[in-house]
């Protein structure tokens, strides 16, 4: 199974500068939760993003750059042999950036989002989802508190 699984603002918004513009710290227990012992495949600056490779994950990455290697991942340079390295049954967990969210869209079977409610300036954007594409199956809603700057819903999506 393909899952993509990203943090959104609501205007779509990912981040800037290769960073999240907002830190909510149940949005990343949350996402080590669902990805650990599992696939993840992303952008060369997504994981360039991370200070270390993401402990108990196998790491795909898929760059451009001929020469592109990291200790310990798997380099390829497009979606296809990314996805095709992924055994029938394990799930891969798409996980950014928003170049790679719109490659995996037409290819993933559930997508977890952790909408972020409030606009950002940013410079990566996660794809429109296509409302009749996707079914809504499970929404957890966190107000903002002391450590969420932020309201945040967790959303659940299927492919119809």
């Amino acid at each position: 199974m393909i899952i993509m699984i990203a943090a959104v603002a609501e205007n779509l918004a990912l981040g800037k500068n290769n960073e999240l513009v907002w830190h909510l710290p149940d949005d990343f227990k949350r996402f080590k939760l669902l990805t650990t012992n599992h696939y993840i495949i992303m952008g060369r600056k997504t994981f360039e993003s991370f200070p270390r490779p993401l402990p108990n994950r196998t790491h795909i990455i898929i760059t451009r750059q001929k020469d592109y290697s990291a200790e310990g991942c798997f380099v390829v340079d497009n979606l296809a042999e990314a996805l095709a390295m992924v055994p029938d049954n394990e799930n891969a967990y798409v996980i950014g950036g928003g170049e790679i969210y719109a490659l995996a869209l037409p290819f993933t079977d559930v997508i977890e989002l952790t909408r972020v409610h409030a606009d950002f300036k940013a410079d990566t954007f996660f794809p429109q989802i296509d409302a009749s594409d996707w079914q809504l199956v499970a929404e957890e809603y966190h107000p903002k508190d002391d450590k969420h700057l932020f309201d945040f819903t967790y959303e659940t999506y299927r492919r119809v």
